[in-house]
């Protein structure tokens, strides 16, 4: 395969909390992990600081260097997070409220828990493609070859199977979202049952803890609707003969 394209990628890890030590990094080894399964090799990392001026430096070198260049952190609700905006910056695009995300994260709370701050996370370059989060709801977005990710772990793990086809080239991928108040080891079994019945469907797990209480989202992924069907409904069916609750189907 020596005729093989080369791909290349830089990743932006975008935190003062991870310079001063307080946040261990572990994104970068779950991104270049993910993009290795798909061919691609990362060629850089960097970690910087919440600086408007330095993010958009940096994004601006490391996008004409690289095929595709990955950011984390700072996409999310509270004030110092500026990497939407600094992302704006390096395009020259707007930075305002984008529709659809806005509409997602609108339908994503229950009345009247939609508040400003959480506006705040659907600010981003309004021309960008949002990258969706079956997780927590709150989308992150690519604008050509830069994508931003949040800085969560286990919420930025949760969206980049959705990416896959997206970076090469494939077919766009239909996804569905359980969020179920159970642990991963009651359901592990039983998913890899499903998982074996279901060879063309990509099904993720991905604990999460909000509101004081754990749970599992289930992202199934496939090019095809009627295969993500017949999985989602054995899972429920799984759902049902364990008496889990389902928290939100998306």
């Amino acid at each position: 395969m020596s005729n093989k394209k080369e791909i290349f990628a830089g990743i932006i890890i975008i935190g003062n909390e991870v310079l001063s030590g307080r946040t261990q990094d572990i994104n970068t080894g779950t991104i270049a992990s993910w993009l290795n399964s798909l061919g691609i090799e990362v060629k850089e990392v960097r970690t910087i600081p919440d600086d408007k001026k330095k993010i958009i430096d940096t994004v601006n070198e490391l996008r004409k260097t690289f095929n595709y260049v990955f950011t984390t952190g700072g996409i999310g609700p509270t004030h110092d997070d500026i990497t939407a905006e600094s992302i704006s910056g390096a395009f020259n695009d707007e930075y305002g409220f984008h529709k659809e995300a806005f509409s997602i994260l609108e339908n994503y709370y229950k009345p009247g828990e939609f508040t400003e701050g959480r506006q705040k996370m659907a600010k981003m370059p309004i021309s960008a493609n949002l990258i969706l989060n079956p997780s927590s709801g709150a989308p992150g977005f690519y604008i050509e070859n830069v994508f931003c990710l949040p800085g969560v772990p286990s919420i930025l793990k949760s969206m980049l199977g959705g990416l896959n086809n997206i970076l090469v080239g494939g077919d766009p991928v239909i996804s569905k979202t359980l969020n179920l108040r159970t642990v991963e080891s009651e359901i592990a079994k039983s998913l890899t049952n499903i998982q074996n019945q279901n060879k063309d469907v990509e099904i993720g797990s991905y604990p999460f803890f909000r509101a004081g209480k754990l749970g599992v989202s289930i992202v199934l992924r496939c090019t095809n609707q009627k295969k993500i069907d017949l999985c989602n409904d054995q899972i429920l069916q799984l759902v049902k003969d364990n008496n889990i609750e389902i928290l939100r189907e998306i």
